[in-house]
C-alpha cells in the first residue's frame, strides 16, 4: 500500500490547489477588468478625435463643408501605416469625391466608413476586421448649419487599429502574471513554514513517544498545546495503566511461585524422607490443600484488570441486583434484607470485572457478619474531570462491625477477621487494590446508623 501523505503534505497540497484556482480567477478578472479599461480609454480617444475634427472644420459661403487641414494626431497626416484613420461622409465636402472625405492615412484604403447616422447618434465598433487589420471604429452623425442657412447632414467615422491595444494588454499580462506568480510561491512558503511551526507540537509528540517506547523516557513531558494536551492526558494514564498493570501482573507470577515453593518443598521431604504412606497422604492433602488456597488467592487478585482510560461507563444498579439476588441465595438461612439507595444516574468509569468484585466482595462481606439489614449506596462525587465524575460505593450492615486497632490488619492479604468463617482472607485486599488503581481510597469505619462495617469506596478522587 502507498504510504499516506502526511499532514503537512496534505495542508500544502490543498491549500496549492486553493491558491492556484483563486490567483487564477484573480488573473483572470484583472485582465478583464483591464481590457475593458483600455478598451473604454480607446473609445475616449476616438470620441476626442471625433471632437477635434469637429472643432477644425468649417464651411464655405456655399454651404460645403471645410476639413481640418491637419489631424489632431501626426499619424492621421501620414499616407501609410500609421494606424489612425478619420472620415467624414455627407453632402457637399469641398475636396471630396462621391460626398466622402478622407484622411491622407485613409487615402486608397479598403476602410468601413460608408455608413450613415442620423443626428446625434454615436456607433462604437470592434475590432472589426479589414484589408487594413483589426480596427476600433466610432461614428458619430452630426447636423452642420451652414452661413446660409442650410444644414448639411455629416457622419464623422475615426478608426484605429488593435495593435496598440493588444500590445497594452499583453505587456500588462506578462506583468500580471509575474506579480501573481511571485506572490502565489511567497504565499505558499510562508504557508510551509506556518504549517512546519503548527505542526511542531505533533512532531515534539512523536518524538516523545518514541522515547517511551525505547524506555528512555517514562512518559509526555513536553509542553504541549491546549488542541493536543487532551491527547497526552490520555495517553500519559493510559501508560500509566497499561505500566501498572504490567507491573501487577509480574508481581502476581512472582508471588505465586514465591508462595508454591514451601508447600512443594514439604511434599519434597515428606517423599524423600520415606514417611509413613497414611502420614504422606494426609500431608499431600494438606499441602495441595494450601496451594488451592494460594492460587485461589493469586487469581483473584490478577482479575483485578485496574483503571482503564478509555471504558464505557457502566450504570451501577443492575448489576448491583444481579450480586444481592446470588447472596440471598448463599445465606437464605439469615433472611438478610438489602436495601438500595442508588442514584440512577451514577455511572463506574472502568471494566465490568472491576465493578463486579467491589460490588461482590463488599456485598459478601456485609452479608456474612450482618445480623438482618444491609444497606448499599452508590453517588457520583465531583472531580476535576467534568465529563468523568467520581463514584462513591458505600456498603453498611448491622453486624459487629470491625474495631478501629483492627481495620488495617483486615485490610491485609490473606487476613480473615475470624478464623472460624470460612474464606481465604483475600477479598477486602482485592477491593482496596482495585480503588487504588482508580484513584481512589477504601475508607473502613463504623457505621453510625446501623453500627455494624461501614466500607466507603471512593473512584477518581485524585
Amino acid at each position: 500500500m502507498a504510504r499516506p501523505l502526511s499532514l503537512q503534505a496534505r495542508s500544502l497540497a490543498a491549500a496549492g490547489i486553493a491558491l492556484t484556482a483563486f490567483l487564477g480567477l484573480a488573473f483572470f478578472a484583472l485582465d478583464q477588468a483591464f481590457y475593458d479599461a483600455a478598451e473604454g480609454s480607446l473609445r475616449e480617444r476616438l470620441q476626442s478625435y471625433v471632437f477635434a475634427y469637429l472643432a477644425g472644420s468649417d464651411t464655405t459661403r456655399g454651404g460645403e463643408l471645410l476639413p481640418p487641414e491637419y489631424g489632431p494626431d501626426p499619424r492621421f497626416d501620414r499616407p501609410a501605416g500609421s494606424g489612425l484613420y478619420a472620415g467624414i461622409v455627407g453632402a457637399k465636402i469641398r475636396g471630396a469625391k462621391d460626398q466622402v472625405w478622407r484622411s491622407p492615412s485613409a487615402q486608397d484604403r479598403n476602410l468601413p466608413f460608408g455608413e450613415e447616422l442620423p443626428q446625434g447618434a454615436v456607433r462604437f465598433r470592434g475590432p472589426i476586421t479589414t484589408d487594413q487589420g483589426d480596427l476600433f471604429m466610432l461614428s458619430q452623425g452630426v447636423t452642420w448649419n451652414t452661413p446660409s442657412g442650410g444644414e448639411l447632414q455629416l457622419t464623422f467615422h475615426v478608426a484605429e487599429d488593435v495593435n496598440g491595444l493588444r500590445r497594452q494588454v499583453e505587456i500588462y499580462r506578462r506583468t500580471l502574471l509575474a506579480w501573481l506568480g511571485g506572490l502565489g510561491v511567497l504565499l505558499l512558503l510562508l504557508l510551509m513554514a506556518v504549517l512546519h511551526w503548527s505542526l511542531a507540537p505533533l512532531r515534539t509528540l512523536t518524538r516523545d513517544l518514541r522515547r517511551v517506547e525505547q524506555g528512555s523516557q517514562e512518559r509526555l513531558t513536553g509542553n504541549y498545546p491546549v488542541e493536543v494536551a487532551g491527547v497526552t492526558t490520555g495517553l500519559n494514564a493510559f501508560i500509566d495503566g497499561e505500566r501498572h498493570r504490567l507491573g501487577r501482573y509480574r508481581n502476581t507470577l512472582a508471588d505465586l511461585a514465591h508462595s508454591l515453593k514451601t508447600p512443594l518443598a514439604v511434599i519434597r521431604n515428606q517423599l524423600e524422607s520415606g514417611s509413613d504412606p497414611q502420614q504422606l497422604r494426609w500431608t499431600v492433602l494438606e499441602q495441595v490443600g494450601r496451594m488451592d488456597e494460594i492460587v485461589a488467592y493469586q487469581l483473584s487478585r490478577a482479575a483485578t484488570s485496574g483503571h482503564s482510560t478509555f471504558a464505557a461507563p457502566l450504570p451501577v444498579e443492575p448489576y448491583a441486583e444481579e450480586v444481592v439476588r446470588s447472596l440471598e441465595k448463599i445465606y437464605v438461612a439469615k433472611n438478610i434484607l438489602c436495601e438500595f439507595d442508588i442514584d440512577s444516574q451514577a455511572r463506574f468509569h472502568g471494566e465490568l470485572g472491576d465493578l463486579m468484585e467491589v460490588l461482590g466482595n463488599l456485598l459478601e462481606n456485609a452479608f456474612k457478619w450482618a445480623g438482618h439489614r444491609v444497606v448499599l449506596t452508590v453517588r457520583e462525587i465531583a472531580t476535576r474531570d467534568k465529563a468523568r465524575p467520581g463514584l462513591q460505593i458505600l456498603v453498611e450492615d448491622d453486624g459487629p462491625g470491625i474495631a478501629e486497632d483492627k481495620i488495617e490488619y483486615v485490610l491485609q492479604r490473606g487476613v480473615r477477621g475470624d478464623e472460624r468463617v470460612q474464606g481465604h482472607g483475600i477479598g477486602l485486599s482485592i477491593v482496596q487494590d482495585i480503588v487504588k488503581a482508580y484513584r481512589g481510597e477504601l475508607v473502613v469505619s463504623r457505621s453510625e446508623a446501623m453500627g455494624g462495617a461501614r466500607f466507603d469506596a471512593r473512584f477518581r478522587i485524585h
